[in-house]
């Protein structure tokens, strides 16, 4: 009788030893598929597509403009789509749109759920969209790889067909993972306003 090694998702939580400095910050191109704020122009007319994305239609999340307006969507293994939308048109100018993940309690990993938390959308620092997101997805993705400037293989929201290549000019993407926040606390009090 063989050993059998049950404890695959146990060793996953685990931190593995580094060779490298920690890092917290990761600029990507457009078109390095395999390898978020997002330094774009946006052209007369507007532009549209995936800014950065990972994950496939079986889970993942994505960062992308449709319509005129800046989206989040994050795909829970099909079972439930998170969305948030800005609440006024991307300007025809170049500049920053970014997503913020603010966690607000701690995840529930036997339960399958990642922490729940405030999903943000900005332009520069001006916040322009925002939700709670009850759980997100825990451990990782799988399949699907990062897409920076369209989704490649299959969508991860059914609002776009993939590779729903971004339209305008995207220069660069920056994932920063320091757990700054932004805070704009005028901005915040316009959108909870808005909801009276």
């Amino acid at each position: 009788m063989l050993p059998i090694d049950g404890s695959a998702l146990e060793r996953m939580m685990h931190e593995r030893p580094q060779i490298t400095a920690d890092r917290t910050s990761y600029t990507l191109r457009p078109d390095t598929q395999v390898l978020p704020a997002a330094d774009v122009e946006i052209p007369p007319g507007g532009a549209e597509g995936v800014l950065l994305c990972q994950g496939t239609n079986a889970g993942g999340w994505s960062f992308y403009v449709k319509d005129n307006h800046l989206h989040y969507a994050h795909n829970y293994v099909q079972r439930t789509l998170h969305h948030v939308a800005s609440g006024e048109a991307v300007p025809e100018r170049r500049h920053t749109l970014r997503f913020e993940f603010e966690p607000t309690g701690s995840p529930d990993i036997a339960a399958g759920k990642g922490s729940p938390g405030r999903a943000q959308l900005y332009f520069g620092d001006r916040l322009v969209g925002e939700i709670e997101m009850p759980f997100t997805t825990p451990v990782a993705f799988n399949p699907g790889g990062m897409g920076c400037g369209a989704n490649p293989g299959s969508a991860v929201t059914s609002d776009y067909r993939a590779p729903f290549r971004f339209t305008g000019t995207l220069h660069s993407v920056t994932v920063d993972m320091s757990g700054d926040l932004i805070v704009d606390a005028p901005g915040e009090m316009r959108m909870h306003m808005a909801r009276q």
